[in-house]
């Protein structure tokens, strides 16, 4: 995704679908923005409900209410962010230098990642979205947490996560994934996807951010569902190439840019909800590093009690640390009772650790088997 020479604050969501009327458009968004700011105001925060607004119909709506919401969804303390030094503001080279100053400030505070190709795309969405102080502090956590697979010396817990997608393309077409299977395809035609946020493959900023609203709401193995739920919603353009490897894969790896994206992301919270990762776990773990992955041990971050005060750094600018290396059924995906609430409870349950999970099991007859601990 290219760099943008200015932030703006006007919407950059999705359009909400239904061609309602005008009136009826601008009543539901005042609504929305009333209960967004409803939620950021009480004491404390209601982050389940923050949660339940970006996952629903237009996400979060503007860049001004995602500088107030994103945070809180990553339980960053944005009263303390990490220090930013380098040159002057006006010796700057525009947004290109901020981009550079944060990954650097980020691999020098944490060793242990690893810069991969793609992850400027998704810190320049943060940039654009929220200016970089703000910007630093949400992607280092994201790094460490929803990122971190992909930050590893080796793309074996990548290619693990990609694992996942075929299965969940078959429990909904088995048809699709034969089909798929014969031609070999793979799952490499996802791999931008995956490790961009789709922020490398959709040319809209509107919609790359619509999907950050949802990814940072949920688990981090919903991008994995929602490349899920394109190839489904794309089985007849599918079943129609030659059924080889060639044909499939260069029909993939071009992302239509007009995808009724709401209506996918709706159907990627639906088949989470009835095919959570831990029943497509042995399917996926076809590699022995299955239960080593960041999201097999994903506990959120307790929302209600964290806080947070980076250590101060002396940031070097080694550049030299940067290394280029590295249409769904409806019959089986019908939207579900109370689906936003199962999708927004999951993420809060995460965070609140085994007890709650029992109590959302008894609730709602759901719950993954993931073991709940602190990132190593």
């Amino acid at each position: 995704m290219a760099l943008r020479s200015a932030r703006g604050d006007g919407p950059t969501s999705g359009r909400w679908d239904g061609g309602a009327e005008k009136g009826d458009f601008n009543a539901k968004r005042k609504k929305k923005v009333a209960e967004i700011y409803q939620a950021l105001n009480s004491e404390p925060t209601d982050v389940a409900a923050l949660r339940r607004m970006a996952i629903s119909e237009g996400g979060l709506l503007t860049d001004e209410i995602r500088r107030k919401v994103w945070p809180k969804l990553l339980n960053v303390n944005t009263n303390d962010p990490p220090p930013i030094s380098g040159m002057p503001e006006e010796q700057r080279e525009g947004l290109q230098e901020e981009l550079i100053d944060i990954i650097l400030l980020i691999l020098e505070r944490n060793p242990q990642l690893h810069y991969y190709q793609g992850y400027h795309d998704i810190v320049v969405t943060f940039l654009l979205v929220l200016g970089e102080r703000l910007a630093t502090s949400l992607v280092e956590k994201l790094s460490t947490h929803h990122l971190r697979d992909f930050m590893d010396p080796t793309m074996d817990n990548t290619k693990h996560i990609l694992n996942y997608l075929m299965p969940i393309i078959d429990q909904v077409n088995p048809e699709l994934h034969d089909f798929m299977q014969s031609a070999e395809v793979g799952t490499i035609f996802a791999l931008s996807w995956l490790i961009t946020w789709f922020g490398h493959v959709l040319s809209d900023f509107r919609h790359v951010v619509r999907l950050y609203d949802f990814f940072l709401a949920c688990h981090p193995l919903m991008p994995i569902y929602f490349a899920a739920v394109i190839v489904l919603y794309r089985e007849q353009e599918v079943l129609d190439c030659d059924c080889d490897m060639a044909s499939v894969h260069h029909l993939l790896s071009q992302i239509p840019q007009d995808l009724p994206y709401e209506t996918l992301i709706s159907r990627a919270g639906d088949l989470f909800v009835q095919f959570p990762p831990s029943e497509l776990a042995r399917e996926a773990a076809a590699q022995p590093q299955a239960e080593k992955t960041a999201a097999s041990t994903f506990k959120d971050f307790e929302l209600a009690s964290a806080q947070q005060r980076p250590d101060m750094v002396l940031r070097q600018r080694f550049r030299g640390l940067l290394r280029p290396d590295e249409r769904t059924k409806d019959v089986l995906t019908k939207p579900r009772t109370n689906r936003f609430v199962k999708l927004a409870v999951m993420g809060l349950t995460v965070a609140l650790g085994a007890a709650a999970l029992a109590v959302v099991k008894s609730a709602l007859e759901w719950a993954p088997k993931f073991q709940l601990q602190l990132f190593p």
